[in-house]
């Protein structure tokens, strides 16, 4: 991951973001940023974006979710937006979309983005979501263990999820996987904030796990500012500058 978080830093330095102008823009902005990571990999996912936001003087909390249901999930991104000392952005990506549409009702959480993400309406579930449609390589190649946890097939996964990562990485995400308890997927979201939450969506155009057709109707469900990243799901690594920018924007918004 630090190769990842070296390369997101270099790729920001190319896009022309200075030092002071990041200072004096951030001093504008919201200055707490959390992060809620998917199914199947943890919080060091969001590295390379954390290192850039960091680096421009926001507070960055990556969240630590347990993946043992979305309510164990919800509440631990609770945990880090009451330990937040003012108004926060709140970002998910995947499976983390459906624990921001709950947590995200959290008066600290001022708005809401969305990377590659799930983003259900209440009552919705996303095993339901997922069957709405053609599933897609990752989701062909999800495997449930014999305690009903779930992980994706490790030799699926490089090629599916970070197929526009180095290979050696894709395979070391896999063979390192988080599984998420299967319920977790059938449990029916109670909360979503985008009613209420002004949000943002990172659409992941070669995404091999979330449809980027359905990533469109979730973004257009939830009047979403849009920014399409020509990356696979696991764009929040391979495509951390703009993602963190998507996010900067969010901070800034009035």
């Amino acid at each position: 991951m630090k190769t990842l978080i070296m390369s997101a830093l270099m790729l920001s330095s190319t896009l022309g973001i200075a030092p002071a102008f990041a200072q004096t823009n951030s001093t504008k902005a919201i200055k707490n940023i959390v992060l809620v990571h998917g199914a199947f990999v943890d919080e060091t996912s969001w590295d390379g974006v954390a290192a850039i936001l960091t680096a421009k003087g926001y507070k960055v909390t990556a969240v630590k979710n347990p993946l043992t249901s979305l309510a164990d999930d919800v509440a631990a991104t609770n945990a880090a937006l009451d330990a937040q000392d003012g108004p926060t952005v709140l970002v998910g990506h995947s499976w983390g979309g459906v624990v921001i549409c709950e947590a995200g009702n959290n008066p600290k959480v001022t708005s809401l983005v969305y990377v590659s993400a799930f983003a259900p309406d209440k009552g919705e579930t996303i095993s339901a979501l997922a069957a709405s449609g053609p599933a897609t390589p990752g989701v062909k190649a999800i495997r449930p263990d014999a305690k009903g946890y779930l992980t994706i097939d490790p030799a699926v996964f490089p090629g599916a999820v970070a197929g526009d990562l180095p290979k050696q990485i894709g395979e070391h995400l896999a063979a390192h996987q988080m599984p998420i308890n299967h319920t977790a997927f059938d449990a029916a979201a109670e909360v979503a904030a985008w009613h209420d939450k002004p949000s943002w969506y990172v659409l992941s155009a070669q995404d091999l796990t979330l449809d980027p057709h359905a990533q469109a109707f979730f973004a257009e469900r939830i009047k979403a500012k849009l920014t399409t990243v020509d990356g696979s799901h696991a764009s929040l690594a391979s495509h951390a500058a703009e993602v963190a920018a998507v996010i900067e924007a969010a901070a800034g918004a009035k």
